[in-house]
């Protein structure tokens, strides 16, 4: 066991095996010594895998640990574009022994005959998928719902029996047995034998994932063998069922009507697999979950009083602390994954844990923050056509734990204790989670009704809306004729999250939601943005100018980045049109802290319009150009494109002329040198009576979507169960870009180049459709 006493700060966690040499910060100043000295069965990886390579997402983020004999992925962008490929990555190796097994233990397996064959994890294509597609449905969101009531029973249940008691173990009185029970009922299995399950399915994750000694082999081969003897038992007795419900029944009945692609080996292997995969990562993930909100007692606090942020808590604690650390894949064939040459049979350690803590993709991503508007981007359920059938049952099971014991205990505490955890390269969770609380305070002594519960909540990733903090108006000023400056600050008075040089927010004041680009300090504890007063708007600048003052409660959404700039280009010139301004000055900002190289260019109609000319010419004025329409001013755009120096890049925001003239401009220039941001649409929504009805394939999930007039490609890939990322809803940020496998589109964002959309191949699914109704086919 890992023995543990954690706190919320995050050090160094290499301690003095580090380089003595360093004085300050995490001395870490080799990564090729720190690859070689990686071990993931020992030291900073079992005590918190994404601070242990926070080094390789930095500096080495692909790197070969000798150790280990795997190349270990580190950054969000890898992982995801490894998930991405299941034929290049295959997932092969996913349950072969991280640890080889002793000729002793493999002898003690061959008399059990186990024979563990391929799964839904470990298959190739185009088995994977055929497998997949005929037993997918009963994971569909419509067919979960009905599984709500019987986990809430259960439940409850649970906490009825420890909830006078005022000290419990949760793991022990609930997340174990819940998740168990709850598996079980979803798959058909009986739920007599608990006991020995649990023992099967710690001996499984070892032998699959640990580095048990000779003599523990031993053991765990036992306990492995007798598991698969028993799950062909189970299956003998749910044979004799014809008409048993269930997953596994009717993953039995497949095998019946097409045993070309439901084999005898698979049902065994798969039922062996599922029972561990069911059940462990639910259970692990509750228990971190727990954890985590109680470290953290303002989330827990604003969870107690507003239960519609369960949803996204959980997915935020999903992607800080989720149960599924790392997976794995082995190349099919040479390739190469940023910039690392990997040869044919390279077998890869993706550790999502890492990605789902890196900067490149989350803002401030080391930070705990329920709010995080792209928290449901993490990638503990994996991605594409190997993501979790079961998230959905996962997600509903922690949210209605949550609710419950919000409910009932919202004065429960974290006892004093050190934390175990199973030493092993892919899941985490502590083996105990003692919490103590004030029985006298329970909520039900005084309030009868508080034993019902407050919120349910739909299955599949959060409703966006609810995802959203309540701030105070802390200063209101005016920047410029028309511009209204606000400084925004926590309700409560607590900082709000850092930010990125391009961050927005959004803004949610009265029936409008409205993006705005902050530009304050970063370090600072509170936001300032600068909003434009458009009378031929669609309403909600205008009715911020006349309604908002100093003191008044909204709520925001955010920091979001999908405007990053690039910190290593050689020079930078950055374009400003009117209020475009906001997101350029926080990059001019940035620039200069860095020492790098920049220009700014900055026009308007007239200096009296123009927001921050004060602060641009104190802060940047050897680096400033202005232009006022008025008097005569125009910027040079032909002449400032052709003196681009190699490799210098442009940023620019501001009316769409100004950004189509730069389009045009750069259009022969090496891609990535011209970045943008509109801060307005022209898109009017969704018109059925002018639109057509297409269809979607997903290669990646093996689904075809059926796309009405009336619906968006967005909505309808999510009620399929398939997440994908949105914000602006609007074809404004490019949060919703999915890849085009084939097909025309009908491109109506604001986001891709006119040479993108002549490429055709990706889209922007809230807003962008089939071209004349025919079938697409997307990377989904």
């Amino acid at each position: 066991m890992v023995d543990q006493t954690e706190s919320n700060d995050k050090g160094c966690p290499f301690g003095t095996a580090a380089s003595a040499g360093a004085e300050h910060g995490c001395p870490v100043t080799d990564p090729t010594a720190m690859a070689e000295a990686f071990d993931a069965f020992e030291g900073p990886y079992q005590l918190d895998p994404a601070e242990a390579l926070r080094w390789s997402r930095d500096q080495l983020p692909v790197f070969y640990a000798p150790k280990l004999g795997y190349w270990v992925v580190s950054r969000y962008d890898d992982i995801k574009a490894v998930f991405r490929d299941p034929i290049l990555f295959s997932p092969r190796n996913v349950l072969e022994k991280i640890t080889p097994a002793t000729s002793e233990a493999q002898e003690i397996l061959k008399g059990y005959d186990y024979a563990m064959a391929r799964t839904m994890v470990n298959e190739d294509e185009p088995a994977h998928m055929e497998r997949r597609r005929a037993l997918l449905d009963h994971f569909m969101p419509e067919n979960l719902e009905q599984q709500q009531d019987m986990i809430r029973r259960l439940t409850r249940e649970k906490i009825d029996a420890f909830i006078d008691s005022g000290r419990v173990d949760l793991i022990d009185g609930m997340l174990y047995e819940v998740p168990l029970l709850v598996a079980l009922h979803f798959l058909g299995v009986p739920e007599d034998e608990i006991a020995t399950l649990k023992t099967f399915s710690v001996a499984h994750s070892v032998n699959t994932w640990g580095k048990p000694s000779d003599q523990k082999q031993i053991e765990v081969a036992h306990d492995v063998g007798r598991f698969w003897q028993y799950a062909g038992e189970i299956i003998e007795k749910m044979r004799a069922e014809p008409e048993g419900t269930g997953w596994m029944h009717h993953t039995i009945r497949m095998n019946a009507e097409i045993p070309e692609v439901v084999t005898d080996s698979y049902v065994h292997s798969m039922m062996m697999a599922i029972i561990v995969a069911a059940h462990e990562t639910t259970s692990l993930a509750s228990a971190n979950m727990f954890k985590t909100l109680l470290t953290h007692p303002d989330a827990w606090n604003d969870i107690c009083a507003d239960p519609s942020l369960i949803p996204n808590a959980v997915e935020e604690c999903l992607r800080y602390a989720g149960s599924i650390v790392a997976w794995r894949r082995q190349t099919t064939a040479p390739t190469t994954l940023n910039d690392v040459d990997l040869p044919k049979g390279a077998k890869l350690l993706i550790v999502q844990a890492s990605g789902n803590q890196d900067e490149r993709h989350f803002e401030a991503a080391d930070t705990f923050d329920i709010y995080r508007d792209n928290a449901v981007d993490h990638l503990t359920f994996g991605y594409g056509a190997h993501q979790c059938m079961g998230k959905n049952i996962g997600r509903m099971e922690m949210r209605i734990f949550l609710e419950e014991v919000t409910r009932r205990l919202p004065h429960l505490r974290l006892s004093e204790q050190e934390f175990d955890y199973l030493p092993n390269t892919s899941f985490r969770g502590p083996d105990e989670l003692w919490v103590e609380w004030d029985p006298a305070q329970n909520p039900e002594r005084t309030n009868p009704n508080a034993i019902h519960p407050r919120r349910t909540f739909a299955v599949g990733p959060p409703a966006r809306r609810d995802i959203a903090r309540k701030v105070r108006i802390a200063e209101v000023r005016q920047e410029a004729d028309g511009i209204l400056g606000l400084t925004i600050e926590d309700a409560q008075g607590r900082p709000l999250p850092k930010w990125t040089a391009g961050s927005h927010i959004e803004l949610c004041v009265g029936a409008y939601d409205r993006k705005y680009s902050l530009c304050g300090a970063p370090e600072d504890d509170s936001y300032r943005v600068a909003i434009l007063r458009e009378e031929l708007g669609r309403g909600g600048s205008r009715h911020i100018h006349e309604t908002l003052r100093a003191g008044a409660e909204i709520r925001m959404r955010g920091p979001s980045n999908l405007f990053k700039l690039d910190e290593t280009a050689p020079h930078v010139v950055l374009i400003a049109g009117g209020i475009g301004i906001t997101p350029i000055l926080a990059m001019a900002d940035r620039l200069k802290a860095l020492g790098q190289s920049y220009a700014l260019h900055y026009a308007g109609r007239s200096k009296s319009t123009m927001a921050f000319l004060d602060r641009v010419a104190r802060d940047h004025g050897a680096r400033l150009s202005l232009y006022a329409g008025n008097e005569g001013d125009r910027m040079d755009l032909p002449d400032m494109v052709a003196g681009l120096e190699d490799g210098a890049q442009i940023y620019a925001c501001g009316p769409k002329g100004l950004l189509n003239a730069l389009e045009t401009l750069t259009k022969e220039l090496p891609e990535g040198t011209f970045h943008f941001e509109h801060f307005s649409t022209t898109a009017t929504g969704i018109d059925p009576e002018n639109e057509q009805a297409f269809e979607a394939e997903l290669t990646d999930s093996g689904l075809v979507v059926k796309v009405a007039a009336d619906t968006t490609l967005l909505d309808a890939i999510m009620a399929a169960g398939i997440d994908v990322a949105c914000d602006c809803r609007e074809g404004l940020c490019g949060s919703c870009e999915v890849a085009v496998v084939e097909g025309e589109i009908d491109h109506r964002d604001m986001v891709l180049t006119r040479a993108e959309r002549a490429e055709s191949n990706r889209m922007m699914t809230c807003c962008s459709r089939s071209k004349n109704g025919t079938r697409i086919k997307l990377a989904l």
